[in-house]
């Protein structure tokens, strides 16, 4: 069964082939940050907009990349939600009209149900059952699966994700967007001794995330600095500030994916979303792991982030457990909101 993917949920166009006899096929991806870039974020109208131009030159180059034709396909999975509400149209009109065009059926599937099974794409996969940190600009979760669709939430952020939270922070240290990336990359040439910012909801007893006061810890330092020098701040102390930042966040990742393992008696974490790609909190796992004797996988790189090969893969999942999930009716809606403990079992 050969499965097209289409991602549109927010600055990324993303188009999949994936066979469950041979896997992924081939995909494509165009990414929106250079067009973002000086707004400082993502702009939804411009981001739809885009989605159009880009999505049909793709699935062109999809095929082409695998070498198969539009009647081969057998279905087509698009992302339902959550996301921008305009990008998400877009994705799914798409899907829809080429469905019913040549008459195959389509199936909304779980932007975060594709990031989840995200990993299970990589050369050396994880078994259920395992514990899984969703963590990217739109979602800190913990979650225990226990398979396709067997989902049950453990924690999540109270307030600011993860990746919002470093966005956050680089924007206040006058770093380019996307900012993460960019906070990471300074954070390297600090002193992690220069600042001891809190690890929010560290010792909380539970797997709950905040990261806003940490954001607000940014600031202040941030602010003392330009009053005490009457001028913006060097670029070291940047660096310093940035390191207290990241070690901040990873440090607190890691403790509430160890102690999730431990109350689960689960020797298998997934990392999944965009923070996945950061290089310290891969250290900071990698070495918790070997201490604590767990393994830890993550998605390659290049599905870290928004991609067409995450939604082509979560609905073939679907698709060989219930073939009658997808439909040939034709009426699409979106689901900007849509929590991931909804979906069950097909």
């Amino acid at each position: 069964m050969i499965v097209l993917g289409v991602e549109s949920s927010c600055d990324e166009t993303g188009l999949a082939l994936y066979d469950t006899q041979r896997g992924l096929l081939s995909h494509a991806l165009h990414s929106q940050v250079a067009m973002h870039e000086e707004y400082g974020g993502v702009v939804p109208e411009l981001a739809s907009r885009d989605h159009i131009r880009r999505a049909i030159p793709l699935l062109e180059q999809t095929l082409a990349g695998a070498g198969v034709a539009l009647s081969e396909i057998d279905a087509i999975a698009y992302t339902q939600g959550p996301g921008l509400a305009g990008a998400l149209l877009v994705g799914s009109s798409i899907a829809c009209s080429l469905g019913l065009a040549i008459d195959r059926p389509v199936l909304g599937v779980h932007h975060l149900e594709g990031h989840l099974l995200s990993p299970l794409l990589a050369s050396e996969p994880p078994q259920f059952p395992f514990i899984a940190l969703l963590v990217s600009g739109g979602h800190t979760q913990l979650m225990r699966v226990d398979g396709v669709g067997q989902y049950t939430l453990m924690g999540e952020t109270l307030d600011d994700a993860a990746g919002e939270a470093f966005d956050k922070s680089a924007k206040l240290l006058g770093l380019g967007y996307p900012g993460g990336p960019a906070i990471s990359r300074l954070a390297e040439f600090g002193d992690p001794a220069a600042y001891k910012l809190p690890r929010p909801m560290l010792h909380s007893k539970d797997f709950n995330f905040s990261f806003s006061g940490l954001k607000t810890a940014v600031l202040t330092v941030v602010k003392k600095h330009e009053q005490k020098l009457a001028a913006n701040i060097c670029e070291q102390d940047k660096a310093d500030i940035a390191r207290g930042f990241v070690d901040a966040i990873v440090d607190v990742l890691t403790a509430k994916c160890v102690s999730a393992l431990k109350h689960s008696g689960l020797k298998r974490l997934v990392i999944a979303g965009g923070v996945g790609a950061n290089t310290q909190l891969r250290a900071s796992l990698n070495a918790a792991a070997k201490a604590k004797k767990f393994r830890v996988y993550y998605p390659e790189l290049e599905f870290c982030t928004d991609n067409g090969a995450m939604i082509a893969f979560a609905g073939a999942m679907r698709l060989q457990i219930n073939p009658h999930a997808a439909q040939r009716d034709y009426a699409f809606n979106v689901r900007p909101r849509w929590p991931l403990d909804e979906i069950k079992v097909v």
